[in-house]
């Protein structure tokens, strides 16, 4: 058992290489850069989030959110601020790792995890569609009917293959069958070495060569951050889906700490900085990998074709690696969540679309965050109309209310509008039995209720509050009686 699980690993890991290699040299090209840096961060970053990340099974590498975030200083700084911006990236991740802070991505609601992946899926499939395009335009004729048949070929071999052997990963054979069809029938396609000459030596430690100044500092904290904020948000999100998908728990934090120190040593070696990419995550765990062996075999694979293998692997048609993206993109999008429109709150459905929308139109962390916030909003505003009152006089001629709900900035005004101090008796109580105190807004709310009775001459008391809400009416300063 423990062979066959080494196995399996070891053909995912292979199979995933396979798919790293052009979406790295993209989103090297994309960033203005030599593609080796993008080869060389996918082999860093794979390999010790492999070894040492809190997630076995998932695949990081050179990811194009994080490209995009550095085209611009690349272009006014050139590549060694480039280098430095990836070595002080990894040192926010390591030291978000380090504070915990890994758990906050509970904080992201399901709606918004569902419109996180199907934008991710959208954009793995609009980013294939760059193959179909030469220097001078849109492939045309015989030479868009192949490469359609190509990618067509591939993705029935994936889907069909394990409905006959789930011995080998279906990706894997669609590549190499594909790849070897081209070359016995001599077909007129592009290959992986259309894109770039991967050939190159070993990586090598040099600091980066820039002025270590505060106004280079200046420069390369802003994107630094930024790089941070979406790797780590891209990573947190995909450990959760790898979670649901492997039915495991990963460990949040000591994989921010991974990536963090592999994105150091990545940009201390000359490679791009990269996160955890959910395409080449879906391949590997799709082709059997869930081990640490799989992503340390895809890493030291992406080496070992840059040092040895590389006029072979140069070989391979692109159409292969297309079709295998565009299931990927179709098994990553959330089928299901078109037939649940209907059957959610209609604010899950907008975050849904909101979130899947401003990832393909913007970025990750852009879309997580508008999310979020949507998100939020639409649970205080149910929280604050959930808030109500009930009152009666009793036998004493005073009046009693029950509140039931939760006090917070945006129910205070539903809260004060429960009373009425004008035609109320003298003596009135409120019941806190069902009530929860939030935030300093409750306490201004309450503060602004006790002098609205005594303005009217009135006396409010307060009975049955928690001990928590007792404590932060204390620390306010605000009688409780």
């Amino acid at each position: 058992m423990k062979l066959q699980r080494l196995r399996a690993d070891v053909l995912a890991g292979l199979t995933t290489s396979f798919a790293l290699v052009p979406e790295c040299l993209a989103f090297a090209l994309l960033a203005q850069l030599n593609p080796l840096v993008g080869l060389y961060g996918a082999f860093i970053i794979c390999t010790l989030t492999a070894l040492f990340g809190g997630r076995p099974g998932m695949i990081s590498g050179a990811a194009s959110s994080m490209a995009v975030v550095i085209v611009a200083l690349v272009a006014e700084h050139g590549v060694q601020y480039f280098f430095a911006t990836v070595v002080l990236a990894g040192l926010v991740m390591m030291t978000f790792g380090l504070l915990r802070l890994g758990k906050l991505v509970r904080m992201v609601p399901h709606s918004v995890m569902i419109g996180f992946v199907n934008g991710l899926a959208i954009i793995i499939a609009l980013s294939q569609l760059e193959h179909f395009r030469t220097e001078t335009g849109w492939l045309q004729g015989s030479e868009l009917y192949l490469m359609l048949g190509l990618v067509a070929a591939t993705m029935a071999i994936v889907y069909l293959l394990p409905k006959l052997t789930r011995s080998v990963p279906p990706a894997l054979v669609a590549i190499l069958s594909v790849g070897l069809a081209v070359h016995l029938l001599d077909l007129p396609t592009r290959p992986l070495g259309d894109m770039a000459n991967i050939a190159g030596g070993l990586p090598h430690f040099a600091l980066p060569q820039l002025p270590w100044t505060w106004e280079a500092l200046s420069i390369i904290w802003p994107y630094a951050v930024l790089m941070a904020m979406v790797g780590l948000l891209e990573t947190l999100l995909t450990l959760n889906l790898t979670d649901e998908i492997t039915e495991s728990r990963g460990f949040p934090n000591r994989e921010c700490v991974t990536l963090g120190v592999a994105n150091m040593a990545s940009g201390l070696f000359g490679g791009m900085g990269g996160c955890a990419m959910i395409g080449q995550t879906m391949i590997n765990l799709g082709s059997g990998g869930s081990g640490r062996l799989s992503g340390v075999v895809a890493g030291v694979m992406i080496l070992l074709f840059v040092l040895f293998l590389s006029p072979l692997i140069e070989q391979i048609p692109l159409a292969a690696l297309v079709g295998v993206m565009f299931v990927v993109a179709q098994q990553t999008f959330a089928w299901a969540s078109l037939r649940v429109y209907n059957k959610v709150p209609f604010n899950d459905v907008l975050v849904i679309v909101a979130v899947t929308v401003i990832t393909v139109a913007t970025d990750l962390a852009t879309a997580v965050l508008c999310g979020i916030v949507i998100a939020a909003l639409n649970f205080a505003w149910q929280h604050a109309r959930e808030l109500y009152a009930d009152s009666h006089v009793q036998g004493d001629g005073s009046k009693l209310y029950q509140v039931h709900g939760t006090l917070f900035f945006a129910s205070t005004t539903p809260f004060l509008n429960q009373f009425d101090p004008a035609g109320d008796p003298e003596q009135v109580a409120l019941d806190c039995r069902h009530l929860s105190f939030v935030d300093y807004s409750a306490i201004a709310a309450l503060k602004t209720l006790r002098e609205r009775y005594q303005r009217a001459g009135k006396q409010l008391r307060v009975h049955n509050l928690s001990a928590r809400c007792r404590q932060l009416l204390k620390r306010s300063g605000l009688q409780t009686v």
